[in-house]
């Protein structure tokens, strides 16, 4: 984690199956970057849901998360004040992202966690 960060911003959605390519295109080459050059963003990856198998109480649980979009991208931010930067909303509505891909998005979710002990 990045010594500076103090806020996670996790977005997390599925996408229409015929979009999917065209999503994770644009999103790697296209909207990570364009929000990383946002001042207080520190880094950002993104994760996809797989099943999880685990044990506890000494038993082994395969748990599934219904309901819990495919896709998420998590972000380190400086401060929450990052997201409503005028920086943060120009970097989102640029490229391809709010024409081509955010409309064959869906279930998406948007969570901020503080970071604690820091």
């Amino acid at each position: 984690m990045h010594p500076r960060a103090r806020y996670l911003f996790i977005a997390s959605m599925d996408v229409e199956p015929g979009k999917e390519a065209l999503f994770n295109e644009v999103y790697d080459t296209e909207h990570v970057p364009l929000l990383l050059k946002v001042p207080g963003v520190l880094s950002a990856v993104r994760v996809t849901t797989e099943p999880l198998t685990m044990m506890i109480g000494g038993e082994r649980r395969t748990m599934v998360a219904e309901g819990e979009p495919r896709y998420s991208a998590i972000y380190e931010l400086e401060s929450a004040e990052v997201l409503l930067s005028e920086a943060w909303a120009r970097a989102a509505e640029q490229g391809r992202w709010p024409t081509e891909v955010r409309p064959y998005t869906r279930n998406r979710r948007h969570v901020l966690k503080k970071i604690l002990g820091q």
